[in-house]
């Protein structure tokens, strides 16, 4: 049994997970097929979104590419050879990813796919900076300038693209003001619509999950799910008035068992880098 630490805003939450087999489902087909094959052109310049946490204007942002899905469990498997998801199912996305297996997945694809890897990564030296002291590996994951290869995007990136860009709507959520919409959250992820407060023992009853990608509206940019289904990693130390980074790094977007605000762009999130969960995936960028 794995102990995993799962933090939703201010909310800890500690679950105990079973082993859960690995053997792929079918694929549903009411989701998009092929997350992450279709890179969406990301066009730079200034925040549009008023809602954002960088909507004063002051904030610009250079053209990059991103998915237009959450990187999917046949995806993943494709390039790791394995599938370490707690709902297994080939359109479904990676979930009980951490922060390095995801860059390793980066670099892993890029090479598969012939492209430079973005980024190198050392795990026989610990980063002194890394104050995490839940994290065991500390690897060192520094940025190869140039490459053409896949990677995380910052966090100035996921929320610039989040937003709609220079499409932006001013939306709250990615694509609407309507949560359900768009995202896949604990109060429409499970059996039957829930209602009230979060409650996890309604959402463990209710059998909350993930869904397939692309199944609910994408926002301006043709971008899928970028509030709910599962949280997504991106490359930045977590940074704050009180915290002035190398203890967490940076998830965004919320996840099927979060609370409604965490779906909002403007939301930041943290985890642990070696931390992983059932509602924690990502999805890859590159540089334009």
């Amino acid at each position: 049994m794995r102990k995993v630490a799962l933090v939703l805003g201010t909310v800890v939450l500690t679950l105990v997970l079973g082993a859960c087999s690995l053997e792929q489902s079918a694929t549903s087909n009411t989701g998009k097929s092929r997350a992450g094959e279709d890179m969406v052109l990301v066009e730079g310049g200034t925040f549009v979104n008023e809602k954002s946490n960088y909507g004063d204007g002051g904030v610009t942002v250079a053209d990059f590419y991103i998915g237009a899905y959450q990187v999917t469990q046949e995806q993943w498997r494709e390039v790791m050879g394995s599938n370490p998801s707690a709902f297994p199912g080939d359109n479904l996305p990676v979930e009980m990813v951490s922060w390095y297996d995801v860059v390793t997945y980066c670099n892993e694809r890029s090479l598969k796919e012939g492209l430079e890897p973005y980024y190198t990564i050392d795990q026989s030296t610990q980063d002194k900076d890394n104050r995490n002291e839940y994290d065991t590996l500390k690897w060192i994951v520094t940025i190869n300038e140039g490459a053409n290869g896949y990677r995380l995007p910052t966090e100035l990136e996921w929320e610039y693209a989040a937003s709609g860009g220079q499409k932006s709507e001013g939306y709250s959520f990615s694509g609407s003001n309507v949560a359900g919409e768009v995202a896949w959250y604990w109060e429409n992820a499970g059996d039957k619509p829930l209602s009230g407060d979060w409650n996890w023992p309604a959402i463990e009853n209710n059998k909350n999950k993930t869904h397939p990608v692309g199944s609910k509206k994408a926002n301006e940019l043709g971008i899928y799910d970028m509030s709910g289904n599962v949280r997504e990693w991106c490359w930045d130390w977590f940074k704050s008035e009180e915290n002035d980074g190398g203890v967490w790094r940076v998830v965004k977007g919320g996840g099927w068992m979060g609370d409604v605000t965490n779906n909002e762009i403007a939301f930041r999130g943290k985890f642990d880098p070696s931390g992983y969960g059932p509602d924690q995936g990502f999805r890859v960028s590159r540089d334009a």
